[in-house]
């Protein structure tokens, strides 16, 4: 414990230390980690020690989750935090940590205790999800070349440390050449059409650079409402050209930073390595590999129902674009549609048709009333209660909450990390602070979340306001949140979102943002910022005719990610003549409506498959979009029984047979007990204003 004492990495008897943690405690706590559980690796492979539960399983997982909860800590900081120093103490144990996870997942003699394991006596009286665990531990032997014969187990292991070092790189990247670009306005005529508060956050931050004016970034908050509403249009090309050159061989032109952090021979290297990978395991493409444990059985399957989804959402999105190009001409005087003007002409057509704009709604969105009604909703559907609890953490904005059963009973408890700032990676995700597992004496480990948005932070006396879709993402995130929190799991290797199927762990997630639909939900999270009015029925009918203005066009923009993303790991060849950027545009003209910039350089930033964990998975976020929307199916059609989508009867057994199984069983499972039937498409096509 003294050295808990003087190193907080080292605690572990309740919630990180954050406001202790230096950068300095991670080499140290890690040295005495590490040391722990080589240890416990060797004990575990000496073939004297016994292949069953008790020395196999638990008594790795007594080091490595410390060691993966230290190290867990260490990349949260990164992400929300960055610093110099951090980022140097993190790249220095980065090959370590890959090489201790590397080492486990390649260990023969481990390999074949979990064999032992899975056809002893044993075996035969273990619970469902301890089976589960089993099956995935040997899967996951394989897959980290574990059959590999020894002399090929070096370069393995350097290919997974390469690979570390180059995702870590293109992050570092991405979030270096946004937090490098600036643009100062002074000119006030310039600012036309720009809502107030995204004037007065520039103000504000031009303010704290000591300049005069407004400044302007590339941190979403700052840079979208500028393409949304400026009239100034070179305003818009300037911001647009700087945000696609970001981690390219143009940043540096287009005021985004160095050369070194072109990402362009970064994607290369990952992709070779990643095909190296896959052959070495047996596989023809590393696509396969990333398969292997998902809901989907082959690349070609997943291309398929990709290329079937395009099909369905192409006129649509044809009708979108063409309505688009001819109100810019007509009413706009663009006659040719730019990329910078997209999102502008978008926001005049949907204020014309649909008589609001976002920044009309978005003053009904404060943030503590939205918080109050995602609340009030959670605990609705589920019986439970949140409340705020107090914790170290990392930055005075963040805050913590507990999660309780209707009898008081600790279930879970998250922080939540909303706005936008300088060190922090965009995008919102929810990670784990820790799991949920059974302790001795029916003591529980509850679980912990972390929930991280870029939301613009509140200026002046006035709480934060979010748009219609930053409600819809918090909702989106918070349906992870819940996967990992409401867990009734035991062992920690299946409970929450460990061991779900990568491309059924969006469904919880983008089930919470139908609510965001409703009508008797938004009733209770809205709140005018000035009059203090809930969201008028009329102006919410309106935003719900708008709900799938244009959707046909981004449907299909995801479908290029997707089908980008499953054919770079399937079919290019990193090696040859073809570029990665070539590919991006080839998809795109093949599948969209709208055409590529040639200027965009959008796979140089593309995190979530470079150093997201998203590789040949990208798709998973449509996939998953039918298992959610037909899920959802079931409250709407509860909701004409009982009068209400918050029903508790249907969230008890969503809760029962989804949330709450977390990876102890296949997804699929776990669906079909839900919903009594096999996954249909017809809720998503209806949700999406695509149904005939």
């Amino acid at each position: 414990m003294d050295q808990a004492v003087n190193n907080p990495l080292l605690d572990f008897t309740d919630l990180p230390r954050f406001s202790e943690i230096r950068p300095e405690h991670i080499s140290p706590a890690l040295d005495v980690l590490l040391e722990r559980a080589q240890a416990a690796v060797a004990r575990a492979e000496d073939p004297a020690t016994p292949s069953d539960w008790a020395n196999a399983v638990e008594a790795l997982e007594a080091v490595t989750e410390p060691l993966g909860r230290a190290w867990g800590v260490v990349g949260h900081l990164s992400a929300v935090a960055d610093t110099p120093e951090l980022r140097k103490a993190h790249a220095e144990n980065l090959p370590r940590m890959t090489e201790f996870w590397s080492s486990l997942g390649q260990s023969l003699a481990l390999y074949e205790k979990y064999k032992a394991l899975a056809t002893s006596p044993e075996f035969g009286g273990m619970s469902a999800a301890r089976h589960q665990l089993i099956e995935n531990e040997l899967r996951g032997f394989r897959l980290g070349g574990a059959e590999l014969p020894e002399d090929q187990k070096p370069r393995f292991a350097e290919i997974q440390e390469q690979q570390a070092q180059l995702s870590k790189a293109f992050s570092d990247h991405v979030l270096d050449a946004t937090n490098a670009y600036a643009l100062f306005v002074e000119d006030p005529a310039r600012l036309a059409g720009l809502p107030e508060d995204a004037q007065e956050a520039a103000r504000h931050a031009a303010e704290k650079d000591g300049k005069a004016g407004w400044k302007f970034t590339l941190h979403f908050p700052s840079y979208f409402p500028v393409l949304q509403y400026a009239d100034d249009r070179a305003l818009r090309q300037t911001l647009y050209e700087a945000n696609v050159t970001r981690a390219s061989e143009h940043g540096a032109q287009y005021g985004s930073g160095q050369a070194d952090w072109d990402n362009t021979a970064n994607m290369r290297e990952q992709l070779a390595l990643r095909g190296e990978e896959a052959r070495m395991l047996g596989y023809q493409c590393y696509g396969e590999v990333s398969l292997v444990p998902k809901m989907a059985e082959s690349p070609a399957e997943v291309l398929k129902f990709l290329d079937e989804l395009a099909v369905k959402a192409r006129p649509y999105a044809e009708q979108d674009w063409s309505e688009l190009k001819a109100f810019a001409a007509a009413e706009l005087g663009l006659a040719d549609l730019a990329p910078w003007d997209v999102a502008y002409a978008s926001e005049k057509l949907r204020q014309q048709r649909y008589a609001f704009s976002e920044h009309e709604v978005k003053q009904y969105f404060p943030e503590p009333k939205v918080l109050q009604g995602l609340f009030g909703a959670v605990e609705r559907l589920f019986s439970v209660k949140i409340q705020p609890d107090t914790s170290q953490t990392w930055h005075k904005d963040v805050r913590f909450f507990r999660v309780s059963a209707a009898d008081g009973t600790l279930l879970a408890q998250f922080y939540i990390d909303l706005y936008a700032r300088e060190g922090k990676r965009g995008g919102a995700w929810m990670d784990d602070a820790r799991g949920r597992k059974i302790l001795a004496e029916d003591k529980v480990q509850t679980p912990v979340a972390y929930l991280t948005c870029n939301f613009s932070a509140p200026v002046g006396d006035k709480p934060a306001q979010f748009t219609h879709d930053e409600v819809i993402t918090l909702f989106h995130e918070f349906g992870h949140g819940l996967h990992h929190m409401l867990t009734q799991v035991g062992e920690l290797g299946v409970s929450g979102i460990n061991g779900v199927e990568w491309d059924a762990v969006e469904l919880p997630s983008q089930f919470m943002e139908n609510f965001c639909w409703e009508y008797e939900v938004l009733t209770g999270m809205t709140q005018h910022v000035d009059t203090g009015e809930p969201l008028p029925r009329a102006l919410f009918d309106r935003m719900l005719a708008a709900k799938n203005f244009q959707n046909g066009m981004m449907t299909l923009r995801q479908i290029v990610f997707s089908s980008f993303d499953m054919h770079l790991h399937t079919d290019f060849d990193p090696q040859g003549a073809k570029s990665v950027l070539e590919l991006s545009r080839e998809i795109n003209d093949r599948v969209h409506v709208v055409p590529q910039y040639p200027l965009s350089r959008w796979p140089n930033t593309f995190s979530h498959i470079f150093a997201g964990g998203y590789a040949a998975g990208y798709y998973s976020y449509k996939w998953a979009e039918v298992l959610s929307a037909d899920v959802y199916a079931a409250f709407e059609e509860a909701a004409q029984l009982s009068g209400t989508v918050l029903d508790s009867e249907t969230g008890a057994r969503y809760q029962r047979e989804i949330l709450s199984v977390g990876g102890s069983r296949p997804a699929m499972d776990s669906f079909v007990a839900f919903r009594g039937r096999a996954p249909q498409i017809d809720a998503l096509l209806r949700h999406g204003g695509m149904a005939a």
